[in-house]
């Protein structure tokens, strides 16, 4: 019996659809064609498995104890998920009479993993292949059944998968367990939930609210000069260039080179007005902009939150309907922008239902050229799925919710996209000199919108009046400052996240990521979380009181306050999170070993359980306490350097000063902790000289600069 093995109902009777005929039904199965010919389709419910409960390893973890930590077990054990329990024994039975087995799982990492870890549940023993299905209309699928592969070339996406499962549970288990317990001997209350993933993007929310509410506004000028060709008469059209900050200045200039002096704003305006000055360069140019590449998953989310306000959530369960109820995109689960390149003969047939199902789009496929390809497809750039696209599939417009549809509109708007000429910029810049000092005019008008006459306007958006063009002048052509103008403005915080804001965040994490070198490596890898689990990590930081809405903006609750201040620094930054998935992509790639990775993440585990409550994961000298509730206190940094806050910070903000209790330089004394996972550092010389570095390498590749024999630690700012 050829048994083909879904990852969800949905799935199982797309590919049934796809069969030869007659088709009879049964629990938890579907019978195709006749005689000899017959085949059998079945379906996991998502994961019909989980790992076991530490119960079930020890009965010392059935309750949660400090003395019994960590939670490691020896052989790791699967259990049937209650709820799932009937189809797993279908499976179990059709497993046992198969000749020959088709993996149909979603083409991704979990995908991957349910449907192996139930054929090795089973013992399976037969030939297994493996089938990629990214579109659920008939043709699609079909195609993609008669192109099975062997399921050994993805043994690796299935290690990544199991070894990413089994290192959430050893992280999240011990450090639940570890932090909730150590909050319960200080008299607090309730389970404090750590993840790998989550608390990180709990960090990034804690680390906004904060810098929102310590920002404090500063005044700041903006200085244009109003300019004219010296041969043109007063009272001739002026344009305006705005004053460039020398280094002449450095001391009255902000980390973003605004001015904050107005007094100097007011002297290089009386120097530079009426007086006569020449054009220092001259530049205009067409510049042309291509398509932006059709949607991800992560890239929908963010558009449509933009365009529609959805929530992460709701964008993907949007998606999710529109793939599997009404067949209308291809697999919303992707991490991928590219298409492979046999796809682009389907242009026609595929705009054409766009136009049938979302009218308002048909003067825009009736503009498309079929025979311009854009850069998207390449087979190159394409792994197991590709981007989100529509299919060739119609259903009427009546059918779909207005989420339905806003969503198809922006994924059939950016695969539209691929078929329109690029975007032309007229772009125009002038650098002059008058006097001493330098101003720059520039010019920016879209000559030829190509792509962009399908762009939606964001929810709010002001239409800017368009600026005059810049005179055509050239280089050392001369010029006079009729006049001067200068603007107060205020320095703004930046915005509270929102679910579009944080997502990106999410996906781009190497911006928030503080080592250098990491920070260089991510730019290219994955981000925090997956595609696929983005929207469900947002989701449960609201569901455990971590987070919640105001409006529009997502703001951390005082729980989520008072987790991430009293953890140690390394587990609310994204840097570790992130190392982890470029692990798991090596794994993948077959250039990682899984069981290397678990074996590192066990030490890590354990010197967080070995580290007292407190952020910095250091103590002082003696156990210092609060003077107002006698909880530990912990070292903060602040305007006017470190000092002792108590550690149920914000709900007490009792504080002591810091007298004499900073480390040694770790020769004889106390040791240093690494700034990263506070093991202590080493000293050790390298081929540039010596240098400090983690003792917890290679879990910790944390390293710092050699001061004269001590680490060069940065002083408080």
């Amino acid at each position: 019996m050829r048994l083909y093995i879904a990852e969800k109902p949905s799935l199982g009777r797309a590919i049934a659809d796809a069969l030869p005929g007659p088709v009879e039904k049964g629990p938890g199965w579907l019978r195709c064609g006749n005689g000899e010919d017959r085949v059998t389709v079945s379906w996991c419910i998502g994961h019909l498995l989980e790992p076991a409960e530490p119960g079930s390893y020890d009965p010392r973890w059935q309750g949660w104890r400090l003395e019994a930590l960590p939670v490691f077990p020896q052989q790791w054990q699967l259990s049937p998920r209650e709820s799932v329990g009937q189809q797993l024994k279908v499976l179990g039975a059709l497993i046992r009479k198969a000749t020959t087995i088709v993996h149909a799982g979603d083409p991704d990492r979990e995908g991957q993993l349910l449907v192996d870890e139930v054929l090795r549940y089973f013992g399976a023993q037969c030939p297994v292949e493996r089938v990629l299905i990214n579109d659920l209309t008939p043709k699609a699928v079909a195609r993609a059944l008669a192109s099975p592969r062997d399921n050994r070339e993805f043994r690796r996406l299935s290690h990544s998968a199991l070894a990413r499962q089994r290192a959430d549970w050893l992280y999240g288990i011990n450090l639940t367990r570890f932090y909730t317990l150590s909050w319960q001997q200080q008299g607090e209350s309730g389970v404090y939930s750590v993840g790998r993933v989550q608390t990180p993007v709990l960090g990034l929310v804690v680390q906004r609210d904060k810098t929102i509410a310590e920002f404090e506004p500063k005044p700041f000028y903006r200085l244009q000069a109003l300019v004219r060709h010296l041969d043109t008469e007063p009272g001739s059209p002026t344009f305006a260039a705005r004053w460039l900050p020398d280094e002449r200045y450095r001391d009255h200039l902000d980390e973003e080179d605004r001015l904050l002096d107005e007094g100097i704003a007011r002297t290089i305006a009386s120097e530079v007005e009426g007086r006569p000055g020449r054009i220092t360069e001259s530049r205009f140019r067409d510049r042309k902009e291509s398509p932006p590449l059709p949607l991800s998953l992560s890239a929908l989310q963010i558009e449509a939150g933009k365009q529609f306000r959805m929530g992460a959530k709701a964008v993907l369960d949007t998606a999710q309907a529109l793939y599997e109820r009404h067949q209308l995109i291809t697999y919303p689960r992707s991490d991928c922008r590219y298409l492979p390149e046999e796809h682009f003969s389907q242009g026609p047939a595929v705009m054409q239902a766009i136009g049938r199902v979302q009218p308002n789009l048909a003067d825009a496929v009736s503009g498309a050229e079929a025979s311009r390809r854009s850069a998207a497809w390449n087979d190159a750039k394409v792994d197991a799925h590709h981007a989100i696209i529509p299919t060739a599939r119609v259903v009427q417009a009546s059918r779909l919710t207005d989420a339905e549809q806003n969503v198809y509109n922006l994924i059939a708007r950016y695969y539209l996209m691929q078929f329109y000429p690029a975007a032309v910029h007229r772009e125009g810049r002038l650098t002059l000199a008058i006097g001493d000092h330098r101003f720059r005019a520039t010019e920016t008008a879209v000559a030829e919108p190509g792509w962009k006459t399908l762009e939606l306007r964001q929810q709010g958006a002001r239409g800017e009046s368009p600026k005059a063009p810049l005179p055509r002048l050239q280089e050392d052509d001369p010029v006079i400052c009729d006049s001067t103008d200068i603007k107060q403005r205020m320095t703004q915080p930046p915005q509270h996240f929102t679910d579009a804001t944080l997502l990106s965040a999410m996906t781009h994490i190497a911006r928030f990521v503080s080592d250098a070198e990491l920070r260089k490596t991510l730019r290219d890898t994955d981000g925090l979380g997956t595609e696929a689990t983005r929207a469900a990590i947002i989701e449960t930081l609201f569901k455990r009181d971590y987070l919640h809405r105001d409006k529009r903006h997502i703001k951390a609750t005082e729980k989520g306050h008072s987790l991430i201040t009293a953890l140690p620094e390394a587990i609310t930054q994204p840097d570790m999170t992130a190392t982890w998935e470029a692990t798991l992509d090596q794994i993948r790639q077959g250039e990682g070993d899984p069981r290397q990775f678990l074996e590192q993440l066990k030490q890590q585990i354990q010197q967080y359980l070995n580290t007292p409550l407190t952020p910095e994961g250091e103590q002082t000298g003696t156990a210092v306490h609060c003077p107002k509730c006698r909880a530990p206190m912990r070292i903060r940094e602040g305007k006017f350097g470190r000092f002792h806050a108590c550690s149920r910070f914000p709900r007490c903000r009792g504080t002591r000063p810091i007298e004499d209790s900073q480390p040694q330089d770790g020769t004889g004394e106390r040791p240093i902790p690494c700034p990263h996972c506070f093991s202590p550092l080493v000293r050790r010389k390298g081929p540039k000289g010596w240098f400090w570095g983690c003792s917890n390498y290679p879990a910790c590749r944390q390293t710092v600069s050699d001061d004269n024999g001590k680490p060069a630690l940065p002083q408080p700012s």
